[in-house]
């Protein structure tokens, strides 16, 4: 059997662990699936925390306002927004938010600490019976270490205020390990109006044993707040009127929190895996933005999403392995349950940060529910399967607290969707090296902000609205294969498609869902890890998608859906002999997307380059440079299209409800940052 129970027994070094978590061969279940490994992630400079992501495949990771704020993700063809149908988990605690105030599924990795992170597992599509809400387009699997090789001290320094420091350890403690990790971290950025961004962040895990024989108990702790520049009106910056680097409203931005208690516990034998984990989650976020600048008057359009809840929740699974009389099948049944309990969601209108208004403010209990069964088979040497099927279940209820047209809004909702997965896998064969082949198909599905599936009024004016579903289903296949063409390359290839009931959005800026109708996408994938000496990487990745409404908008008679990159490609050459230098060079490439439905209006294509040297002093000493968009780019990290107006535009009478046009939140240029290391 290729399964856990063959072979996690053998406990291997660290070496051997990393080499073998990029190479899925004989175990994956899809040609899109992948682990990236601490090896290369520790080579990789990034910009922000959530960029970890940037080593899935094809996934992009931008920011369209303050980096204390969720990071905008794509992927497959999705304007994933901040995490709509693309799933995450750190530690085996769910990151996406249901119901949110901002946006639904909102995914803030900002107390994410790369140097922590062990691995990085994803997959993509519905064909994965434990991945339920959120994960249409894929999920992501963050593991943060057990222990560490060596305690450090860590320090950055570079241009435009930034500064941070990290010290991290892993001493011994009572028969296990005491993983610890403080951060604190401070950045003005290239903004005219400084972020003054403020985090405090910390990690604290007791562990014993592994993660396949062992527990943990993972406390965190994160604390931010800053001031942003938001996406501003392309006319504002061609006329002069704000720098390009500048803003509307000095006054925008944010402060959240979020604090977590989770444990998880595994037991491996030869016969069975039994694995269970707990969570508790305290987050809070008050964010306050101006998107469309002043179309309701001299004053601004400033508001502030308050969201403050409570998470709770946990999974448990058993496998049987039922050994070579039953084909090594392993039996897999699960259960997996989350609570969130929303004390108060609110919308309201400020000024400078202080409230004039209430749009609408409510309160969200929120319950899913799910049951999963998977059977994994070797048919062959050369034929395996996994069939499974996941049934969830959703139930809610939202109770109004305030806003003058939102007081008829709320009730009792429910949902639940039977999901199958099927995976069929047929290799190794001697081709090209060895080569497997893959199909999948599956059924998944993204909720729906519960405050637009019980609505009856429009809070904004009382005008009549048309409750959405709670659950929209997707549907999607894959073919695929995984291939080793020459010594030290191995290579993927994915064809995939996706069909989604709907694009129904919840608005956090206006505290309405939006229709946007159903839609197809389907896509290519080609993935390459070569290896073409010791300690050299070279990872390239190159993905075309393309993306329309079933339906053409009735508005433009367009059918392109907005936002969704249909070229992206990567490039990734780490070095790291264990010598005195080492580095890594990171290039990425954005294609042009529409803008809106007609396709018409479309965004700049750009690349840009993040180079990484570092140089040990001995073996307890080493400093590094990070050169963040090393040619210094002027490109926009997101391009929208929508209505906007500035204060002279209003006060002119010339806005009207707005004047559409392109809205830029600019690339941050070239930045440089000066690290020193110390391990003791």
């Amino acid at each position: 059997m290729t399964g856990v129970g063959a072979h996690e027994s053998t406990e291997l070094s660290a070496v051997e662990v990393r080499a073998r978590a990029e190479n899925l061969e004989g175990v994956a279940a899809a040609g899109s699936e992948g682990v990236v490994s601490s090896q290369r992630l520790a080579a990789v400079p990034i910009l922000r925390p959530g960029e970890v992501l940037e080593m899935v495949p094809g996934l992009i990771v931008t920011q369209h306002a303050g980096d204390g704020k969720a990071n905008q993700y794509f992927l497959r063809g999705f304007n994933l927004d901040h995490g709509t149908d693309f799933a995450t988990y750190v530690g085996g605690v769910p990151v996406n938010m249901p119901s949110h105030a901002h946006g639904q599924g909102y995914t803030d990795l900002n107390f994410l600490i790369p140097e922590l992170v062990d691995r990085v597992s994803f997959r993509k599509g519905p064909y994965f019976a434990e991945e339920g809400d959120f994960s249409s387009a894929g999920a992501a699997r963050i593991d943060y270490f057990r222990s560490l090789d060596a305690s450090l001290a860590q320090l950055t320094l570079g241009r435009n205020g930034y500064a941070r420091s990290l010290l991290a350890g892993s001493p011994e403690l009572a028969g296990g390990k005491l993983l610890y990790g403080l951060e604190l971290f401070h950045n003005d950025g290239p903004w005219e109006v400084d972020e003054h961004y403020r985090k405090l962040n910390g990690v604290l895990r007791y562990s014993q044993g592994s993660r396949h024989n062992g527990f943990s108990l993972t406390g965190m702790a994160y604390q931010g707040q800053w001031t942003s520049t938001d996406q501003v009106a392309r006319r504002a910056v061609d006329s002069g009127l704000v720098g390009r680097f500048g803003t509307l409203d000095p006054t925008t931005g944010g402060e959240t929190h979020r604090y977590s208690l989770s444990g998880d516990w595994a037991k491996t034998t030869e016969a069975s895996t039994s694995k269970a984990n707990l969570y508790v989650i305290d987050y809070a976020l008050n964010l306050y933005s101006a998107p469309s600048g002043f179309i309701n008057g001299p004053q601004g359009d400033q508001h502030e999403q308050a969201d403050q809840r409570t998470v709770w929740g946990g999974q448990g699974s058993h496998s049987w392995f039922l050994g070579p009389e039953w084909k090594d099948t392993e039996l897999l049944a699960g259960v997996q349950l989350r609570h969130d309990r929303i004390g108060k969601l609110g919308l309201y209108t400020t000024e400078g940060r202080q409230r004039t208004g209430t749009v609408r403010e409510d309160r969200i209990e929120e319950t899913a529910i799910a049951a999963l069964f998977e059977a994994r088979t070797q048919w062959m040497t050369w034929l395996r399967s996994s069939f499974g099927l996941r049934h969830d279940r959703i139930s809610a209820t939202a109770t109004a607290l305030g806003g003058q047209f939102n007081l008829g809004n709320g009730g009792d909702v429910s949902a639940g969707q039977t999901s199958p997965k099927i995976a069929i896998t047929l290799g190794p064969f001697d081709l090209l090296g060895k080569t497997e082949f893959y199909a999948n198909w599956g059924q998944g599905f993204h909720s729906n902000d519960v405050r637009g599936a019980t609505a009856v009024s429009n809070p904004q004016d009382g005008s009549a609205a048309t409750a959405v579903p709670l659950i929209v289903k997707a549907k999607g296949s894959e073919i695929g294969l995984r291939t080793n063409p020459l010594p030290g390359w191995r290579s993927s290839l994915a064809l995939w498609q996706m069909e989604l009931a709907s694009e129904l959005v919840f608005i956090g800026d206006e505290g309405i869902t939006e229709p946007k109708g159903a839609s197809r996408r389907q896509g290519v994938e080609w993935s390459n890890y070569i290896t073409p000496a010791d300690g050299w990487i070279v990872d390239a990745d190159l993905a075309w998608s393309r993306a329309r409404f079933t339906e053409a908008n009735p508005a433009n008679g367009g059918r392109y859906v907005p936002n969704a990159i249909p070229i992206t490609a990567s490039l990734g050459i780490t070095a790291d002999s264990g010598g005195a230098w080492f580095g890594g060079l990171r290039l990425r490439y954005l294609g042009s997307y529409a803008l809106e439905e007609s396709g018409q209006q479309k965004s700049m294509a750009f690349w840009m380059a993040n180079l990484k040297a570092g140089y040990r002093i001995n073996p307890t000493l080493q400093v590094s440079l990070d050169i963040l968009n090393l040619f210094d780019r002027k490109a926009n990290d997101i391009e929208y299209w929508g209505g906007a107006c500035t204060r002279s535009e209003m006060l002119g009478g010339t806005c009207g409800g707005g004047i559409d046009g392109r809205l830029l939140h600019p690339l941050e240029p070239r930045t440089v940052r000066l690290g020193l290391r110390a391990s003791f």
